[in-house]
Parts: structure tokens; C-alpha cells; sequence
């Protein structure tokens, strides 16, 4: 018999962290812990908090729900929970947790047993010049090949000048550059800012304009000379019918995968399906979990084998975040085995 329980957890960033949804200095996630038989297995919902689609006032009541019917087992539980996608992925974490011989293993491989590493970006976070230029060497310094700049919080023209700055000293094939507009744009200015910033010689702008305006982000991705990434899109589509027709009328370049955000691994699968029906590529990234969900998410990538950077380079930004073998390293995510798991909440 498999008891189970959960608990709210709030992580502190050590810098307030900028986005065009406004400055984050915290993030509170939930964890869903299961006992049976002397053994123990631990998820992560990582619910956001004005992002997922499962922000919702009953969120915590369907917690309990699902420990009081956590012996329905995980496919029914899956397939009752389609509203609660951060909720699913926590599941499918402790279900593999508790049945695994090491509750962190939950998918042993090359990254878990022999520290082969993930190809990781540097987030670049939003401010003023000089704090997102500083941090910008800093990512350069640390080893990272690919950098991703969040944009749209502060003046177009400035952030322009800060990347062309970049680009004067760091060529393409020195740095790859992607650029995240979190839907900053408004759909008449965005074509000409997609072209003033292909100048650049990006890698990719995520999400230029905001979701669900499917005719226009056709049209962008359709004329657009800087190929553009869908992340946002992707939230709140549950159903398959959906996902198909979004991603057979939008024809994106690249989808962004945040299994706490689309239902976890089997949500993430179901989308790289349908993505690569579509010629698109696609790559993973957390959206700031704790190292429990980092460390499930990054297990679950290197199982994937796609060469794209991805971004999984989060597991720094708390106070009080779990120590785990998860560790940076020149621009890669790797799993030292020496290192212990220290959780507790």
C-alpha cells in the first residue's frame, strides 16, 4: 500500500531575477512524497505562479485529492489530472522515484552513472545595461557557448545596442546567441524587430508575441529571417487534436519544452512527436524547480540524446535550494555521483 503526502516549499532567489512578467524573488513549488514498504519517492510540482495553467484557487485541494486516490495508480491518476500538468509531472517523478533502487536515479544513463554532460545555455536575466552586460561576461568567463538573453522589459533600441555590443566582440561561431521575448512584442512591430535582430546573427527568438494569436505567429514564422521558438504556446493545450493543429498551422521553427508546464515527460514526448511530424525542433528547459525537479528533468533530456543546448542551467539562482550532485561546469550540466542529496523540507 503506497501512502501518500505533500508539502509547499518557497525558494529564494539569491538576486531578484528579472522578466517581462515583472521581477521574481521568490517561487513556491509543492512536492508529493510516497511511502510504501520502506521506501521512499519524491516529486516536484512545479507550479508557477502566473505561468501555469494549473494556477489555480483548488490547486491544493487537488493535492490532496490526489493523496487521498493515490491508489488509483499513476495511468489513471495521468489521464484525471489533464488540468493539472505540474501536478502530473510531480507523479511520474515520484512513481519512478519509489521504484527506483536510488530515489534520485529515476532514469540511469551516462549522465547518472558516468558524468557525461548536457550542453547547457547561460540565462541572461533582465535589468538595466550594465547588470545584463556584466552577466553576460560572466556566462562567457564560466564556459558557455550558447546564451540565452531575456528581452523585452526595458527599451528595444538599448537592448539592440547591448547585443550588438556582443557581436562586436564575440562572433557567431564564438557565441550562440538566443534571445527570449516572452511575447513583448506587439504584432504590428514584431516583423521588424525579427528583422533588425536577425542582423545579429541569432540562433532564435522564443515566443515574439503573445500566445493564441495562431494566424499572426503563422505569418510571423512564415516571413519571419530569425527562427522563431514557441514556448508559452504550449501551455494549457491539453488535448492532442490541439497540439497538431497549433503546430500544423503556426509551422515553428522550434518548440521549448517545460515538462512542470505541459504535463510532464509524457507531455513532452507526445509534443516532440507531433513537433517532428511537423519539421520542427525542439529543446528542453526548467522553469525554475528546485534541483528535484532540475535533476528529473535534466535525467529525462540526456535520455533524449538531442545536441541542441538546453536549458537546464537553474539549479544556481536559490538561497536554499536542495544540495544535490547536480553541478555547472564550462556550459554543461553534469551529475558527480560523489556528491550526496541533502532533502529535506
Amino acid at each position: 500500500m503506497i501512502k501518500a503526502t505533500y508539502k509547499k516549499y518557497i525558494l529564494n532567489f539569491k538576486n531578484p531575477s528579472g522578466t517581462s512578467r515583472g521581477v521574481l524573488k521568490t517561487k513556491e513549488t509543492w512536492f508529493l512524497m510516497l511511502e510504501s514498504d520502506g521506501k521512499f519517492g519524491v516529486g516536484e510540482t512545479g507550479l508557477f505562479r502566473g505561468l501555469s495553467s494549473d494556477d489555480v484557487p483548488e490547486y491544493e485541494e487537488k493535492l490532496i485529492w490526489v493523496c487521498k486516490n493515490i491508489h488509483l495508480g499513476l495511468p489513471t491518476l495521468l489521464m484525471q489530472l489533464s488540468a493539472f500538468p505540474s501536478i502530473q509531472f510531480g507523479l511520474e517523478q515520484a512513481f519512478l522515484s519509489l521504484n527506483s533502487t536510488s530515489e534520485f536515479e529515476l532514469f540511469p544513463s551516462d549522465f547518472t552513472t558516468k558524468k557525461s554532460p548536457i550542453n547547457i545555455n547561460g540565462l541572461v536575466w533582465m535589468g538595466d545595461k550594465q547588470f545584463m552586460k556584466n552577466q553576460i561576461i560572466e556566462k562567457i568567463s564560466a564556459g558557455f557557448s550558447c546564451i540565452k538573453m531575456k528581452i523585452g522589459a526595458i527599451d528595444f533600441e538599448t537592448e539592440l545596442a547591448l547585443l550588438k555590443s556582443i557581436r562586436k566582440e564575440f562572433s557567431e561561431a564564438d557565441i550562440e546567441l538566443r534571445v527570449d521575448a516572452n511575447g513583448a512584442f506587439k504584432v504590428t512591430h514584431a516583423l521588424e524587430k525579427l528583422k533588425r535582430l536577425s542582423e545579429l546573427e541569432l540562433h532564435s527568438i522564443e515566443q515574439p508575441i503573445q500566445p493564441r494569436q495562431y494566424q499572426e505567429m503563422a505569418l510571423l514564422c512564415e516571413q519571419t529571417p530569425l527562427p522563431i521558438a514557441l514556448d508559452e504556446e504550449l501551455i494549457g493545450v491539453h488535448s492532442t487534436k490541439e497540439k497538431e493543429l497549433i503546430l500544423s498551422t503556426i509551422k515553428p521553427h522550434y518548440i521549448i519544452l517545460k515538462p512542470s508546464l505541459i504535463g510532464g515527460f509524457s507531455g513532452a514526448k507526445e509534443w516532440i512527436s507531433i513537433a517532428e511530424n511537423n519539421n520542427a525542433d525542439w529543446w528542453i528547459t526548467s522553469a525554475l524547480e528546485s534541483n528535484v525537479g532540475l535533476n528529473a528533468i535534466a535525467q529525462f533530456t540526456y535520455t533524449l540524446q538531442n545536441n541542441l543546448p538546453q536549458g537546464l542551467g537553474t539549479g544556481g539562482l536559490f538561497t536554499n535550494n536542495f544540495e544535490s550532485p547536480l553541478e555547472v561546469t564550462n556550459g554543461k550540466l553534469l551529475y558527480n555521483s560523489d556528491k550526496k542529496w541533502h532533502f529535506k523540507v
